[in-house]
């Protein structure tokens, strides 16, 4: 975006859910002069997190805070604007892990965050319960192909199926690599909501523990 005098910076949308109200607002954030500086962009009211940061740069382009720049030659998305939401809906500690781990915390449960169920495996859960043997992933509904919420760029659009049906096989294939290795496996959708997804989380730890030694592997598919 264009800080004055035609100096550009780099921005990005922020999600942020209200804890009094639970719903769900987007903000723009950028440096400047070495100060963080953000802009109220109003609510998103999506199921995922990546309609969410769609809808916040689209508010953010409505209300002529972006400055329009050209797309590297070798980028996939169809506008700056896409492409900064792809970069935005990557990484940990996203809304629907957060509230998850808060959850379960307040549920007298404890756990490792963003940890390989298997050290020799790369292969890294959201949340992992190492006695129990049981590896939580939320799954975003973007990069991980929901079949509700997915949404397949226009352009290139050959590219991205073949992409995102990779990412879903490879999903498949951590589910049976840990199963194989003795690990219950839990995938969640991230627009299953908080309270739901800390049930499921919570049952499958009470039923391991009560399973005993010799109990067997169990995956609970995406809900």
């Amino acid at each position: 975006m264009d800080v004055g005098e035609g100096r550009l910076r780099p921005a990005s949308v922020v999600l942020n859910r209200s804890a009094r109200t639970g719903r769900v607002k987007a903000a723009l954030r950028w440096s400047a002069d070495g100060h963080r500086k953000n802009v109220s962009l109003g609510e998103v009211d999506h199921p995922t997190r990546a309609a969410n940061l769609r809808e916040g740069w689209h508010l953010a382009q409505e209300a002529g805070l972006l400055t329009e720049t050209s797309l590297p030659p070798d980028s996939w998305a169809s506008s700056p604007a896409t492409r900064a939401s792809m970069r935005s809906n990557t990484g940990r500690d996203t809304t629907p892990e957060l509230r998850l781990r808060s959850l379960l915390h307040r549920a007298g449960l404890r756990y490792r965050v963003a940890a390989r169920p298997v050290p020799t495996l790369r292969r890294t859960a959201d949340v992992v319960f190492t006695k129990d043997k049981v590896a939580v992933f939320v799954d975003g509904c973007y990069w991980h192909y929901c079949p509700e919420h997915h949404g397949v760029p226009a352009t290139n659009r050959a590219f991205w199926v073949e992409k995102l049906e990779k990412n879903r096989a490879r999903d498949a294939e951590t589910v049976r690599l840990l199963q194989d290795h003795g690990w219950a496996v839990i995938r969640i959708w991230e627009h299953v909501p908080a309270e739901e997804a800390a049930r499921l989380v919570i049952e499958q730890v009470d039923r391991v523990r009560g399973a005993g030694p010799h109990r067997s592997p169990l995956v609970v598919p995406h809900r």
